[in-house]
């Protein structure tokens, strides 16, 4: 019987598992995809996470990641506005985060099964997760932790199934002329495109875009040159950068829906729980506090020998919803605001004449730094 089960490994499933194995629980993260590979990601990380990271013993600073501090953002017409990034972040891609924080989990003494879980159930106060390859397996807890979408929602019969979303993601890594220091957001019409620096110079494209707009048009090139470079700042970066990437990755039906942050006893965490919009930007760091907030309640049902599984997953719930519940109701609300052209238009305006609230804006989508003591 191992101690804990996390499904997925990615940001929070392998934070997740560096804090439980770390303090000596027996982990397992069962991950379907090899690593190192890369993902549909904006790849940029708010500087709220970094003391939370550097007491795990992650400290990112070993990979020389982008150093970011401004954020600058366009409407469709063009018009745009430049600020500090308040706590300012740091860009690095998935590809290589990802292969270092699984590095870490695994010296800290996690078990890493290159798996697919097909299904979870929970019974005797305890779990069986059957996987593909390595049969039925069983734990004490089980985190979820597999992303935005998958196979496992449908077996598990999630809620926000229900409804279907028109989002695409696509994105790309590039090389060319972009400031040092920089996260852009560009709005175009059915979506926004945020651009910033990742580690050795590399520029990371990553776009959302309704799919109602995109399926008029015949691909993605077509798309971003009819519709995209109408937003001229967006037209100099692609103009101005070469690809890296044979062609760029995309995943379809990416849903905003509340999720359950708890289903059938299993916590969800990172995207699995909820996901925020990428005009927001935080996206990452968020998943990665999720992580301390599961990391920690199990925790304490382990060293305290709690009874109760329902206070675990209630306090688990109430802490998700105090640290991101007013963030992700900002986050969709900025997100409507853009998506509507002569408001968003006006919204620039109003930023370009007064550029001091646009801090303001942005700290509504994000939190303050994560000090952890032992």
């Amino acid at each position: 019987m191992r101690d804990v089960i996390i499904a997925g490994g990615g940001l929070a499933g392998l934070t997740s598992a560096i804090h439980l194995s770390r303090a000596g629980l027996h982990v397992t993260v069962v991950e379907k995809h090899p690593y190192p590979r890369h993902k549909v990601c904006g790849e940029y990380i708010s500087n709220e996470v970094l003391p939370y990271l550097q007491w795990l013993g992650a400290d990112p600073a070993v990979l020389q990641p982008a150093q970011i501090n401004r954020v600058s953002i366009s409407a469709i017409t063009g018009k745009m506005v430049e600020t500090i990034l308040p706590m300012g972040g740091f860009g690095i891609s998935r590809y290589t985060f990802d292969q270092f924080l699984m590095q870490q989990a695994v010296n800290n003494g996690c078990e890493l099964l290159e798996d697919t879980v097909t299904d979870i159930l929970f019974e005797d106060n305890s779990f069986n997760v059957s996987t593909a390859e390595n049969g039925l397996l069983k734990a004490r807890f089980v985190l979820g932790a597999y992303g935005k979408r998958a196979i496992l929602d449908q077996q598990l019969k999630r809620s926000f199934l229900q409804e279907r979303s028109p989002w695409l993601a696509v994105k790309g890594h590039y090389k060319g002329g972009f400031p040092d220091g920089l996260v852009a957001l560009h709005n175009f019409s059915g979506g926004y495109c945020g651009v910033s620096k990742v580690e050795n110079d590399i520029i990371n494209i990553c776009y959302l875009v309704n799919y109602n707009t995109f399926k008029q048009y015949k691909n993605i090139d077509t798309h971003r040159e009819q519709v995209l470079y109408r937003n001229k700042h967006l037209k100099e970066v692609f103009e101005n950068s070469e690809p890296i990437f044979d062609r760029p990755l995309t995943i379809s039906q990416v849903s905003f829906a509340a999720k359950e942050k708890v289903d059938q006893h299993i916590l969800m965490t990172g995207d699995t729980a909820g996901l925020i919009h990428p005009l927001c930007g935080n996206g990452m760091a968020m998943a990665i506090h999720s992580a301390k907030i599961a990391s920690e309640e199990v925790l304490d049902f382990f060293t305290t020998n709690s009874p109760s599984r329902n206070t675990l997953e209630n306090n688990y719930i109430k802490n998700w919803n105090n640290a991101f519940g007013k963030r992700i109701a900002a986050g969709k609300l900025l997100s409507a605001l853009f998506r509507k052209h002569r408001l968003s238009t006006a919204i620039m305006k109003g930023l370009v004449l007064f550029p001091m609230l646009l801090p303001v804006i942005i700290r509504q989508t994000h939190g303050k730094e994560l000090n952890v003591t032992d």
